[in-house]
């Protein structure tokens, strides 16, 4: 599926935070995420060997602490030209539990594709079948 210019804007806003502000190896990965209003949320990985947040949870947070509870998007990028990055498995699994219509932007900078975060993750443990619904982000 190809993307849209919203997407790729969202893809450009992850990699001017992470061409302006990654840090060594603790900052080393930008994530952008659009609300279902249009606001665009961007923030940053924070590494460390007990296994720190990934910038697609941080911006989670980031969007919740301006009232944003309804993600449309979300793209990673790396720092040191390693450009789109897809979520790992932990991201995937928080983001079908909280935004599961969420569409997650992979693939590569020549050809990305935004596909719905149900297709990274089948036949997924699903939070809501098994404990009911997660606690709300509010």
């Amino acid at each position: 599926m190809t993307i849209s210019a919203a997407d790729r804007e969202l893809v450009q806003a992850a990699a001017r935070v992470v061409a302006a502000y990654a840090h060594r190896d603790v900052h080393t990965v930008a994530s952008a995420a659009r609300a279902r209003d249009g606001r665009v949320f961007t923030a940053m990985n924070v590494y460390h060997f007990t296994g720190g947040p990934c910038a697609e949870l941080v911006v989670m947070g980031t969007a919740a602490a301006h009232g944003a509870y309804e993600l449309d998007a979300i793209v990673a990028v790396g720092d040191d030209g390693r450009s789109i990055l897809p979520p790992c498995g932990r991201c995937r699994q928080v983001l079908i539990d909280y935004f599961p219509a969420i569409r997650a932007i992979v693939g590569t900078a020549e050809e990305p594709r935004a596909l719905p975060i149900g297709e990274l993750l089948p036949e997924s443990y699903i939070w809501e079948d098994i404990q009911g619904e997660p606690p709300p982000l509010t």
